[in-house]
């Protein structure tokens, strides 16, 4: 292992890093313009796409802390767009249900957000995407053997 190779490999991660962070912030102050965090639009896209999910699931599909996870469903209970409902079948297991007026907020604002995350991502072709998928998903695969 030389010197380039680990200077290419420290250069790869700033710029993965410094594009992730440039994406992400853009991303962020759009989702902040419905009215929500990240935290709270991430956990409604969740149950809306994925349908019911117990609380004790929901950080781990969305990378949060599994405290916050109270707090934040706890919001979006106020705010009228998810409801806590018992599991029939254990009575320790909690689930997270969209309302139907969660379902309508999604509903209204998502297709102009995926319509800015295609702008974003359209500096690169269709080519060039599936190559960056494929390779993405190497390296975050293989970062589970260190």
């Amino acid at each position: 292992m030389g010197t380039d190779e680990i200077n290419q490999s420290l250069k790869l991660f700033i710029v993965l890093s410094r594009a992730y962070r440039a994406v992400n912030e853009h991303v962020n102050k759009l989702i902040q313009t419905y009215g929500l965090n990240p935290t709270e639009f991430a956990v409604l896209e969740l149950l809306y796409h994925k349908g019911d999910q117990p609380l004790q699931q929901i950080g781990g599909k969305i990378l949060l802390a599994s405290g916050s996870i109270t707090y934040v469903v706890d919001k979006l209970e106020n705010k009228g767009y998810l409801q806590r409902t018992a599991c029939p079948n254990d009575r320790r297991v909690t689930y997270a249900q969209i309302t139907d007026k969660g379902k309508q907020f999604i509903e209204e604002i998502f297709p102009e957000h995926e319509k800015r995350i295609h702008e974003l991502m359209s500096e690169l072709t269709e080519d060039e995407k599936n190559t960056s998928i494929t390779l993405l998903k190497k390296l975050g695969l293989s970062v589970g053997k260190y």
